[in-house]
């Protein structure tokens, strides 16, 4: 198979153009032409050595209008591989992207993943087939290395919420574990001793740092978990899961929940069980009208603004011509207390 990092031009070396595939096939530009664009008449020998050049100089053709492009061959467009434009961390992490680059007039292309590898690559690939200046990429795949070729061309790629696996990129990451600890600390400053976790994907790097985080925490304190859950994606998992953990034997006197639709799902049981008042929780992620439940919802916010507006920063500067090593840059959260998380457990401290 094809390796795009072996053969990617160098940082600094202009992309190949049609004519250097038109040159190594040899054919004319225009058969060429007709091959990209799916038009008849073009022999099957022919075609398979437009192919073949494509596949070996890592072509990519330019599908954006020419009156969009800039005189130095940008298209004035940067891709945002989002996990899903419907959550509120990826609409506010969106948000604050678009806010930055109108300043610099540029647009942004953005897709969601929802968690599925293929669609990651799809993404990625359908973007930079339209030679989009750089990518802002939620990895929801276990390797990243496929984007060496771009990253080695000097397409600025930028990481944010979770890290890159098998390549050096910049990340824009939220400190996962030591929010997750805050919770818990917070829950049993409050008298809760029977804590549970409700949890996303335990494929997704963030889900596990938090887990570590709150299993970690309540160690410190000497307390095991009373209950977990992992593997909730959905509000409606999350609701079926909380009334499991609620009408157990054993109920938690607490949650943790460690993503917003999670939290949501949650709340949803406990209001149809009437134990909103009884049952301390903490989420971690905020979302819209949290502070207007009974009781309002306590939370560790992610700041998915200023992510995006570090997440910019850097790619513009990259975009300007600056040069630094990848490196890992912490946007902190914060414990908000509202309410639900203010619950008085029944070993008060």
């Amino acid at each position: 198979m094809h390796s795009a990092a072996s053969a990617a031009p160098s940082e600094g070396r202009a992309r190949p153009t049609l004519r250097d595939v038109a040159q190594l096939a040899g054919v004319s530009p225009k058969t060429v032409s007709r091959v990209v664009n799916g038009e008849a008449g073009v022999s099957a020998p022919k075609t398979a050595a437009v192919r073949r050049a494509i596949a070996q100089l890592d072509y990519r053709p330019n599908f954006t209008a020419s009156s969009l492009r800039r005189a130095n061959g940008r298209s004035a467009a940067i891709a945002a591989v989002l996990e899903d434009l419907a959550n509120p961390f990826s609409a506010a992490l969106h948000r604050a992207l678009e806010d930055v680059a109108r300043e610099r007039g540029v647009l942004i292309f953005a897709g969601s993943v929802d968690e599925s590898p293929e669609r990651e690559r799809e993404l990625v690939h359908a973007f930079t087939m339209r030679q989009a200046d750089a990518l802002v990429v939620v990895p929801a795949s276990d390797d990243q290395s496929y984007l060496a070729g771009e990253v080695s061309s000097g397409t600025p790629v930028v990481f944010v919420d979770r890290p890159p696996i098998g390549l050096p990129a910049d990340a824009v990451l939220t400190d996962n574990h030591e929010g997750a600890a805050t919770a818990v600390h917070h829950l049993v400053a409050h008298g809760h001793r029977h804590v549970a976790y409700l949890g996303d994907l335990q494929t997704i790097a963030t889900a596990r740092q938090r887990f570590q985080g709150f299993r970690e925490a309540l160690a410190e304190h000497g307390i095991r978990p009373a209950g977990v859950v992992h593997d909730l994606h959905t509000e409606r998992e999350s609701v079926e899961a909380a009334r499991r953990l609620l009408t157990a034997d054993a109920p938690p006197t607490a949650l943790f929940t460690s993503q917003n639709l999670v939290t949501v799902g949650a709340i949803r049981a406990l209001q149809q069980l009437g134990w909103q008042d009884r049952v301390a929780l903490v989420g971690f992620d905020d979302f819209p009208l949290a502070d207007l439940l009974q009781p309002a919802v306590t939370v560790i916010a992610q700041d998915a603004a200023e992510m995006g507006r570090v997440a910019a920063s850097l790619i513009f500067r990259r975009l300007d011509g600056e040069r630094w090593p990848p490196r890992t840059h912490l946007v902190p959260s914060r414990l908000i207390p509202r309410g639900s998380g203010e619950i008085r457990g029944p070993h008060p401290g």
